[in-house]
């Protein structure tokens, strides 16, 4: 058994349990295939002897059939019962894994790929669970009573089988582990097609604009070729070790059959015993032929399984220096009220994995309840990565972020979020009503309360223009409406929310200047009573700055007031 086999049946249970019926099942039909088989060679061997037809053997070889298939069923409906549930444990350790994940570390990664392994990829394992655990028990079960029968049958036949069994395991062994290489070759290049074609499909308009869509059709059309060049090889050689295995197993049937065959011509040996002999010698290799068949079916699984474990295994989680511990992990501390409580970066430093230099370097900053502060400087300067420490998105590498006194480490991440509100520069949208994009912040609100926070954040007049107004469906990443829209409607989950804490990173940036004026309207509004930090590239949100921070390489110059001009001019901007 490989490690990520190993590793699926410490992990899952309910595998272990399913191992445990089939084991069980396979030891009954075990028992019914020697049954059905003495009754059968009785019936035969009295016929030819010219007995006298009796219905009860008949009846008994029908009762025993009717059992094997009810068997057969029953074991298929657990096993496809198994395979839901241990599809359905993966999805939902992985969404949890990802949910878990810190958002910068999930942007770097390919969606399509993640895509490809939660839907085609994990249905790959009913191979697996349905067809190749099952076998492996009864190839353990099932050969074992067979021989045992023979051998108070038939010893010399019993041990010609006990010789020939290891064939048909060693061939496919040596089969299997070039058909492991060419399955996962096979899936790397679905989950590269998967992930690309994915790519191709979001950017299609800017492959367009520049004249790209045909290279990029020739490529995926390429790739698709590659998978399915692949997926060819992988099935000749799927089919060259069922042909090595049937070869194997006839031949050593043959090796059974011959020399009974001529005891029984000799008079060594009586029909019923030889019958017995001839038809239970198939039933001792049928298992294993079945597992090397069962095999290829399912190495995608494993292969799968494989990058399933990858993306558990995914270090870049938020708690997991916390879960690789031996020690059980510390109960959350509260989450101090955010309208009291004082926020403070205490000698911070954070570094990304791949960069020389740190992002953050023994930055130091306290924010006051109800202070609104503004971050400015060049891109690439560690403002964003400020805001995604005060989010939770990011651990720093020394250092510690403080809340009211407690460290944001020690605290519950889902309840930190709920005293928080986040307004991205690039907002995403779902494809669902405009009702319900804004509902995200609460989904309780009711209809009354979402138009309100749109009425606030200057969006009522716009939606109701829609066609269906807040019941219209949008497209994915909020397609139908424009930046200046998508960056209102952003601004009224904010309005509904009305967290304590405000986090803006560059609200107004892409927007015309009627839009940034009607964002910076709403914006200005929404930052009254909260402790707010705005990273702006524009001067617009300036003006109602308590403070203004520059960050440069990672670094905090000293703070500066907003001067008075901009003050004068903000005051034109905003509307009482």
């Amino acid at each position: 058994m490989k490690p990520v086999e190993r590793r699926l049946m410490r992990e899952l249970p309910l595998l272990r349990r399913h191992m445990t019926y089939a084991s069980a099942l396979a030891f009954l039909a075990a028992g019914l295939t020697v049954t059905q088989a003495v009754l059968l060679a009785a019936i035969l061997a009295d016929g030819f002897d010219g007995r006298p037809f009796r219905l009860a053997p008949l009846a008994a070889l029908a009762a025993v059939m009717a059992l094997r298939a009810l068997l057969a069923w029953g074991r298929g409906v657990l096993a496809q019962r198994a395979a839901a549930d241990a599809k359905c444990a993966l999805r939902v350790r992985i969404t949890d894994r990802l949910r878990r994940t810190s958002p910068l570390h999930l942007t770097a990664g390919r969606h399509g790929e993640t895509a490809t392994v939660l839907t085609r990829g994990l249905d790959a394992l009913d191979a697996y669970v349905v067809g190749y655990l099952p076998t492996m028990a009864a190839t353990a079960v099932v050969p074992l009573t067979v021989v045992t029968w023979l051998a108070c049958t038939d010893w010399t036949s019993a041990l010609i089988v006990v010789m020939t069994l290891p064939l048909i395991p060693v061939f496919g062994a040596l089969v299997g582990a070039h058909t492991a290489r060419r399955t996962a070759r096979q899936w790397q290049l679905l989950s590269r097609l998967g992930g690309h074609f994915l790519d191709v499909v979001a950017g299609l308009p800017t492959l367009r604009a520049f004249g790209r869509e045909r290279h990029q059709a020739r490529v995926v059309h390429e790739m698709a070729d590659a998978h399915r060049r692949a997926t060819m090889r992988t099935l000749r050689v799927a089919f060259l070790s069922s042909f090595v295995l049937e070869t194997v197993a006839t031949l050593s049937v043959a090796l059974v059959a011959v020399p009974v065959g001529l005891r029984l011509l000799d008079g060594e040996l009586d029909l019923r015993t030889a019958l017995v002999v001839l038809f239970l010698a198939p039933e001792a290799y049928l298992p294993l032929r079945a597992a090397g068949a069962a095999f290829h079916d399912s190495a995608e699984g494993i292969a799968v399984a494989e990058r399933v474990f990858a993306i558990l295994d995914d270090s870049d989680v938020r708690g997991a220096s916390s879960a690789r511990t031996a020690r059980p992990a510390p109960v959350p501390a509260p989450v101090p009220d955010l309208r009291t409580a004082d926020l403070r970066l205490d000698n911070v430093t954070v570094h990304y994995p791949g960069r020389a230099t740190p992002a953050l370097s023994h930055v130091s900053l306290s924010l006051r309840p109800g202070e609104r502060v503004a971050l400015v400087g060049p891109s690439g300067a560690g403002k964003s990565t400020l805001l995604a420490l005060l989010l939770g998105f990011t651990h720093p590498a020394s250092g510690r972020v403080m809340v009211g006194g407690t460290d944001l480490a020690g605290l519950d991440p889902d309840q930190w979020l709920t005293q928080l509100t986040w307004v991205p520069q690039r907002p995403h949208l779902f494809a669902a009503s405009v009702a319900d994009n804004i509902r995200l912040a609460r989904p309780d609100a009711s209809d009354a309360e979402v138009r309100r926070a749109a009425g606030a954040a200057h969006a009522g007049h716009f939606i109701e223009e829609l066609p269906q107004a807040y019941d219209t469906m949008l497209g994915e990443h909020g397609a139908g409406l424009s930046a200046g829209q998508r960056q209102r409607i952003a601004l009224a989950r904010a309005f509904l929310k009305d967290a304590p804490l405000l986090l803006l990173d560059e609200p107004t940036a892409h927007l015309d200047p009627e839009s940034e004026a009607c964002v910076t309207r709403a914006t200005v509004r929404l930052m009254r009573g909260k402790t707010s930090v705005v990273v702006a590239h524009r001067t617009s949100l300036l003006p109602h700055a308590d403070r203004i921070i520059t960050v440069e390489a990672g670094l905090i110059a000293p703070a500066t007031a907003p001067p008075p001009s901009q003050l004068a001019l903000a005051e034109g901007l905003v509307t009482p």
